[in-house]
C-alpha cells in the first residue's frame, strides 16, 4: 500500500528566500510564481495607477502603490496586487513591505488563472478585513467593487464600459471605466 505524502506547506522563511523582485505570492502555505503580466494587462494597470493616484494625491487621501510590492498580511499570507492604496490614517503600516491590511487593494484577471482573483484571493483578502477589494476585468470590460459588510464582501457595484466607477473608501471617487479599460 502506497501513501500519497501531503507537500510540506510553505513558510515566510521560505518565501524571503526567493531572489528580490520574484514575482510570487505566499497562498495558505503554498508559493505560487508568475510570469510578467501580459500587454494589455499592464496597459490596464497603468491607466488605473494614472487616474487613481492624481485623484488621490489631489486630496491627499493616501499613498498608491504597485506590484510587484509584497503585502503581509495578518494571516502570515503574502500576496502582490496589482494596485495599492493606503489611506493617509493607515500609513503605519507602510514600512520595508505593506505589514497589515491596506485599505484597498485592486486585482487586474489574468486570462490564465482567473480564479485566483475571483475565489481565491477574494476569499483571503475578505479573511483578512481588506475593506475593498476591485477585481478589475479586461476581457469582460467590467470592474467589480466589493465592499467589507460585517466581516463579508458585499457589492458595492458592478461597473462595465459605458460605467463610472465609485468607491466606499476614496470618498469623491470617479472614474470612466471604458478609460481604465482601453
Amino acid at each position: 500500500m502506497t501513501s500519497l505524502k501531503a507537500r510540506p506547506r510553505k513558510t515566510v522563511d521560505d518565501f524571503m528566500k526567493l531572489p528580490e523582485g520574484a514575482r510570487a505570492e505566499l497562498i495558505e502555505g503554498e508559493i505560487f510564481m508568475s510570469p510578467s503580466p501580459k500587454a494589455r494587462h499592464q496597459r490596464v494597470g497603468m491607466n488605473l495607477t494614472v487616474e487613481l493616484t492624481g485623484f488621490i494625491r489631489l486630496g491627499n487621501a493616501g499613498q498608491l502603490l504597485a506590484a510587484p510590492c509584497d503585502v503581509h498580511l495578518p494571516s502570515g499570507d503574502i500576496v502582490q496586487p496589482d494596485l495599492i492604496f493606503v489611506s493617509t490614517r493607515n500609513q503605519g503600516i507602510i514600512q520595508d513591505w505593506i505589514r497589515g491590511v491596506p485599505d484597498l487593494l485592486v486585482e487586474i484577471v489574468s486570462p490564465d488563472a482567473p480564479e485566483r482573483d475571483r475565489i481565491v484571493k477574494r476569499r483571503l483578502y475578505e479573511r483578512n478585513g481588506v475593506p475593498e477589494y476591485w477585481i478589475v476585468d479586461p476581457q469582460e470590460g467590467s470592474v467589480e467593487v466589493l465592499s467589507l459588510k460585517a466581516g463579508a464582501y458585499a457589492s458595492h457595484g458592478f461597473f462595465e464600459k459605458a460605467d463610472t466607477v465609485t468607491s466606499p473608501s476614496i470618498p469623491g471617487l470617479s472614474l470612466p471605466v471604458a478609460s481604465l479599460l482601453a
